[in-house]
Formats: C-alpha cells, structure tokens, sequence
C-alpha cells in the first residue's frame, strides 16, 4: 500500500476544489445575468434578445448544449485519464495541462470581442463555453478520481470528501461576492460591461492559484495506485455499470440532482412571487444555506462512521422531502415570510450537508470495491460517469422547471411555482425508494 497522504496534503488536496468550484461559480450565477441584462444592471446588450419556438432564447440554448456538451465529455475524459501513462501520474498531468486553459476560458465568457449587439458575440461564446466545459472537466473527473487513489480506507475517503465539500463551498461563496467587486469598479469609473470583465479576470486569477495546488503539492505516484487501465471507452462504461451498486446509486442520484436542481433554481421564485421578499434575500439566503450545512459537516461525518452512509442519505432524502413539501406552501403559513425563509433554509441545510459530503465518498468505496474485485483501476471512469448522470439530472430538471414555470393561470404563474416544489418532493421520494436496493454492506466488507 502506498504512503498515507498526510494532513497538509490533504488540504492541498482540497484547495484545489475551491479553485474549480469558484470558476464553476462565476459561470453558473453569471452567464445567463450578463447575456441577458437587466436595465438595473446597466450592462450593455451584446447577444441578440429573441427566442425560437416562443421561449428558447440563444443564450438559453447555447447554455443548453454547453450542459450537453459538458455531460458527454465526462466519459471521455475519464477514459482518457484512466489509461494515461504521464511521469506525472495520470490524474495530476490532467489538472496541470487544464488548470490555465480553464481559467482563460473563464475569462474569455464574458468578453466579448464586438462592444455591441451582435450575432458574432453569440458565435464567439458558443466556442468560449465549449472550451469552458471541455477544460473544466478535464480538471475535474481526474480530481474526484484522485480522492479515490489518495485514500485508501473508507474512512480517509470521507474524511476528504469532506474537506472538499467545506472547500466547495467557500469558493461558490466567494463567487457570489462578484456584484461586490464588480461595484467597486464602478465607483472608479469603469462602464459596468468592463467592471464585470475586471472582476471575472481577477476572480479567475484566484481561482487558478488555488487549481495549481494540489498540482505541485502532491506527488501523485508516492500516494497513489497508479496502474493505467487498458479498456476503452464503451467496454470501461459497460464494465462500470455491470457493477449493480454503482448502478443503483448513480440513479438514485440522478433523481437527487433533478430535485436539488429544481429547488435551487426556484429558490429566486420562492422569495420574490410567493414570500414578496426583496430579490437581495438571495444573497443572503444563499450564504446562510451554505454556512448552515457547514455546521453540520462534522456531526454527518462522524456519523457516517457510526450509523454508515446509506443510512444518513435516506434520512437526507426524507428531510428533502419535507422541505419540498413546505416550500409548495411558502407565503400561505400563519408566520411572516421572512421566518418562513429562514425557516426553510435552516430545514434544507441538514440534507444538503449529507448530500455535499457522502455521494463522492460512496462512489470512492464503490471505485475502490471494483478495482479489488477486478484487478483494474477505473476511478476516473466510476467519477466520470457519476458526473455525467448528475448533469443528465440537471438537463431533466430545467426542461421540466422551464415548463411548470410557464403555466400560467389568470395570468399568474403562482401555481407553476409552488409545483416545483411538488415535483421536487416527487423526485426526492423516488431517489429514496431507489436508495433502498443499494448494498451497502456487500461494499464495505468488500474493502476489508
């Protein structure tokens, strides 16, 4: 057995999940705020404003086949990792070679080339977003497969898993800071187009320091199992979900991500239409979601040793379901509305800490079971196919949040609001259900 990966190495391990989970940030509240602005905003017009078919918009469609595009690569470049031969290791010289381009690639989202209104801005970002999702994957399915590799119990697998939930969470912390930063520039004089741009740039500079991290601080040969994988493609996904413990897990999360997806993008629609809060409650709600589940991190670790991880993940999914089921009821309780949104973020933050810190542990134990079982190392395949099913949940989700959104009734679409949170509880209760086949015993007495 390869070396313990010590305590500093863990943590620089971690850091570079705040690099990647800053720039995943800045993309995922930004993209759709900058390309189509508000007059508020003061930023200027560069994508053409019309829809296709009534409601798809370009920028909601190349958003779209970005997510598409970003859920096909994962298999890809698992593979890829999985059988790299690097001097580096084949986890490492992945991180290295993407951690520049992605961080660029970053960047270059947001700055378009034309300062006006036009056709060729919306051509320079479908190439931008492509590259974007093609690098930031590159980065990511080896970094979760290295969590794998680098510990080597069950218990040191969970004790990492949650640092990079803690790390995951100060970097889409910091990423929700950008209006602050961007203002700043403002008040110097720049136009709010450039403020934005300045902004983005330093943020991804931040961010590619901290990718760089684990890059030169771990030496990914001296901690790791490095033996390359000879399968390809289609033979190591076939052999990844012949593995039925995997396979029952991946789609028990694929519900979970559909739900949470839901969730997370009506969250806006909670606060303002049915609540009648101020928009700025998101901000806030946001930080108070995440620093509600760090709270929880250490008690849902320890316990997980205690009482295990399947067990700690159905009651997730039970809390869900109840928090779900109060969100369809938002703004009709006998309490004030901002209680019943503090109410609401304090119930959710319990399962969003089971859920930010044990699917990647589990998936390690299942990568690690396998390679026992069949002599053949795939944890790049067993991350990136799990990626792939998360983001194929997230596909599922906006297509049925962006119809419920548009049921209207009297010209209210009140009732398509409080729906996605019905359909969220749905969800959740099926990932339950499907959770309830998952072996995990067979799993971890296969470790032994």
């Amino acid at each position: 057995m390869k070396e313990k990966l010590p305590l500093s190495k863990q943590i620089a391990y971690a850091l570079g999940q705040f690099g990647w989970s800053l720039l995943s940030g800045l993309i995922g509240s930004y993209l759709i705020f900058y390309y189509i602005p508000t007059k508020e905003s003061g930023i200027s017009i560069f994508i053409p404003q019309i829809t296709f078919f009534g409601f798809v918009s370009i920028i909601g469609a190349i958003t779209m086949f970005g997510r598409f595009w970003d859920a096909i690569t994962d298999p890809w470049i698992a593979t890829l990792s999985d059988r790299s031969k690097s001097k580096k290791g084949r986890r490492i010289s992945f991180m290295r070679n993407s951690a520049v381009p992605v961080a660029i690639s970053t960047v270059l989202v947001f700055w378009s080339p034309f300062n006006s209104e036009s056709p060729w801005n919306a051509v320079f970002l479908i190439v931008s977003i492509t590259l974007y999702y093609l690098f930031i994957t590159m980065y990511v399915t080896p970094f979760f497969a290295l969590l794998s590799e680098l510990g080597h119990t069950p218990q040191e697998r969970l004790n990492l898993s949650t640092l990079i939930s803690v790390t995951w969470f100060l970097g889409a912390a910091v990423a929700s800071q950008a209006p602050t930063l961007w203002n700043v520039f403002i008040g110097m004089g720049y136009t709010p187009d450039v403020a934005v741009r300045i902004a983005i740039a330093i943020l991804s500079v931040i961010a590619l320091i901290f990718m760089l991290i684990p890059v030169f601080a771990i030496d990914e040969k001296r901690y790791c199992e490095s033996v390359p994988s000879e399968m390809k493609m289609m033979e190591s996904i076939k052999a990844t979900f012949s593995n039925r413990e995997f396979t029952v897990f991946a789609l028990s999360d694929l519900v979970y991500w559909v739900a949470v997806t839901m969730f997370q993008s009506s969250l806006l629609y909670y606060i303002t239409v049915l609540l009648k809060l101020p928009d700025t409650m998101f901000g806030t709600l946001f930080i108070l979601l995440g620093v509600g589940s760090f709270i929880f991190y250490v008690p849902v670790n320890l316990l997980a040793k205690k009482v295990g991880k399947k067990s700690l993940l159905l009651g997730a999914f039970v809390m869900f379901v109840f928090v779900y089921i109060a969100g369809a009821f938002m703004g009709m309780m006998p309490i004030s509305t901002t209680l019943q949104a503090y109410l609401l973020v304090a119930l959710a933050s319990i399962p969003m800490a089971v859920f930010g810190i044990l699917p990647n542990a589990v998936i390690a134990d299942i990568a690690e079971y396998d390679a026992k079982r069949t002599g053949v190392r795939r944890e790049g395949m067993f991350f990136g196919t799990r990626t792939f099913m998360s983001k194929i949940g997230q596909m599922l989700s906006m297509l049925i949040l962006s119809a419920l959104l548009l049921y209207e009734v009297n010209g209210s679409n009140e009732l398509g609001i409080r729906l996605t949170a019905v359909f969220a509880a749905v969800f959740c209760l099926l990932g339950l259900i499907t959770l309830l086949f998952y072996n995990e015993k067979k799993i971890l007495e296969g470790l032994k």
